[in-house]
């Protein structure tokens, strides 16, 4: 499991946008964001931390790990 604190996703589009450029760079991943808390769970696949790290930021999002 990889976490990240995404403080600046703050609605549901967000949410989207940050699912999205996940998915992008790991198709098999199974991604769970909580608005609520600011927190995006990765089950990775094949991406490591730093890839979908880094697929955030081009989104536009600061993650910091959890």
């Amino acid at each position: 499991m990889i976490a990240f604190l995404v403080s600046d996703m703050t609605s549901s589009r967000c949410a989207n946008a940050v699912s999205r450029a996940l998915m992008a760079v790991d198709r098999t991943a199974q991604v769970r964001v909580d608005l609520a808390t600011f927190t995006v769970e990765i089950e990775a696949g094949r991406a490591s931390a730093r890839q979908l790290g880094d697929a955030i930021r081009r989104a536009g999002y600061s993650p910091v790990a959890a």
